[in-house]
């Protein structure tokens, strides 16, 4: 049962009130006294009849006004609408005191760490996670916040630590401990050491892979040479092209990409060279090419091995002489372009095939940067997750949704052949369909690879050993091919030389139908 009672601000006030209850025996369970002439009472139900008497006596109290009955204390209703803020927080949010135990958890938190928040408080934070040592930070007493990287459950997370002063009465503030938040990616401003803007920040990778590849890459964007960018499908060249041009003295001009794969061998000349009046036939007008119109700026050559041999030479020319002749025109044009080339297999499995001519090969591969796939830094996939499904809830226009352990725990295990790009849209589908604010692992769908969980059946009852083991390899093989489309990376994953694996897919007719080599010219 709760009390308000109303009244004028008087000195031994409160001690009347208690001594009312003292007389009649009422255990009092908190008092709380609000500065605006309200007392607050809060003890076990009465009965009827002894409540009776106790509102007419409380009332008969000098500068008592009112007494009625509320649902609940000041403090309850604060309780609650922090608690109800907190948890609405995408981010995990803990309080802990000055020896590092978790007071408070937000679901975020428990979601995080261990499923539940119950099990959280009580418990030391170091038991949680670790990379940064927060028993030491808390004993220096620390009067500024903390920016570190830790790690939660092998994923890496940017932590900040906002220590808690109190102050009593007199001013005089003591130490109670701290306020940790956990994001999946660095505090913007607050993380980044200069007032300048990364180009490269949508590059998002903890992975020492990919810490290696954005360093190389930060240094290769301020040079005037080719640069090749190899990597699956997915995983983000374009993305990584463009960063190189904004990190370069190029950034205020144009940039500039052309898929090579998607243009016809009759256009792709005039769309990188460009033509003259009438050389198309003869209402056509002069027009400029990608090339021309990226003066100064950079031009992506996405899926550069997919260009014809025609369009080689002529690109071969370009590179050496940064001259080119419109289709129909004699005059040489001069530009000044970057050219950056995107790949998503090994060309130099090309260059031996003899689909891609290898001098071409040799002048675009000045600068190489080869992005890793996926799955070979899945210690990234959280802090992508939780990326894409803030993205994803924006474009939706949706509240933020937690990503539980479950949920995340799927994520990592899988392979994912369609690389960052695949992981993207999965995020996006599942967050579209879902109605809660909890994306659970039932509620993600993955399409498994062919045969990924099945097993190798061989029957032995046809054929030899030697055609049942052949039977086995060729489907190990095609299994095992469409995420690892470059045979020197299949190789190195089967710990096969790449000669040898590049004969079996041959042998089997798995992958691209190789071409007889073609003449140089």
């Amino acid at each position: 049962m709760r009390l308000e009672i109303t009244c004028d601000d008087r000195l031994g006030l409160c001690q009347d009130v208690l001594q009312i209850l003292r007389d009649r025996e009422i255990d009092l369970r908190g008092i709380e006294v609000d500065p605006k002439g309200k007392i607050f009472l809060n003890f076990p139900e009465l009965e009827f009849k002894d409540f009776q008497h106790l509102m007419p006596e409380i009332r008969r109290i000098p500068n008592v006004k009112d007494v009625k009955t509320v649902a609940f204390m000041p403090s309850e209703r604060e309780h609650f609408e922090f608690s109800l803020l907190l948890n609405k927080l995408p981010d995990p949010v803990l309080s802990i005191d000055a020896r590092g135990i978790i007071d408070i958890a937000n679901d975020a938190a428990g979601l995080l760490l261990s499923d539940t928040r119950e099990h959280l408080p009580g418990t030391s934070i170091t038991q949680w996670l670790s990379g940064f040592n927060i028993s030491r930070w808390l004993e220096r007493q620390p009067t500024e916040p903390q920016l570190s990287q830790v790690t939660i459950n092998g994923a890496k997370y940017f932590a900040e630590l906002m220590p808690i002063w109190v102050a009593d009465e007199h001013d005089k503030t003591s130490f109670a401990g701290a306020v940790l938040t956990c994001k999946p990616q660095p505090l913007s401003s607050q993380w980044q050491r200069t007032g300048q803007h990364d180009a490269f920040h949508q590059l998002l990778g903890e992975h020492a892979s990919m810490k290696r590849l954005l360093k190389e890459a930060r240094r290769m964007a301020e040079l005037n040479v080719p640069l090749l960018v190899q990597g699956e499908t997915g995983v983000g060249k374009e993305l990584l092209a463009r960063a190189c041009h904004q990190a370069s003295h190029r950034a205020e001009q144009p940039f500039l990409a052309v898929n090579c794969a998607a243009l016809p061998d009759n256009v792709a000349e005039s769309e990188l060279f460009g033509h003259g009046k009438g050389s198309l036939g003869p209402h056509t007008e002069a027009k400029k090419g990608i090339f021309e119109q990226a003066n100064g700026g950079t031009v992506l050559l996405d899926a550069v091995g997919e260009m014809s041999n025609g369009l080689q030479a002529k690109l071969l020319r370009f590179i050496q002489d940064g001259k080119f002749r419109r289709i129909g025109e004699e005059q040489e044009v001069a530009v000044d372009v970057r050219i950056i080339c995107s790949a998503r297999d090994d060309l130099q499995d090309r260059v031996e095939a003899g689909s891609f001519r290898e001098d071409l090969f040799y002048r675009l591969n000045v600068l190489t940067l080869q992005l890793p796939p996926l799955r070979e830094r899945k210690s990234d996939i959280p802090l992508l997750a939780e990326h894409f499904s803030l993205q994803a809830c924006q474009r939706l226009g949706r509240s933020l949704v937690l990503l539980t352990r479950d949920c995340r725990e799927l994520l990592q295990r899988y392979q994912w052949p369609g690389n960052v790009r695949q992981l993207e849209n999965v995020l996006f589908r599942s967050l579209s369909m879902l109605e809660g604010d909890r994306l659970e692992a039932a509620d993600v769908y993955l399409p498994e690879a062919d045969g990924l969980h099945e097993n190798v059946a061989v029957d032995l009852e046809e054929g030899s050993l030697d055609e049942a083991v052949k039977k086995f390899e060729s489907t190990i093989l095609r299994r095992l091919y469409p995420s690892y489309p470059s045979t020197r990376q299949l190789a190195k994953k089967l710990g096969l030389s790449h000669t040898a694996v590049a004969n079996k897919l041959r042998e089997y007719g798995i992958g691209k139908q190789r071409r007889k080599p073609v003449a140089k010219y």
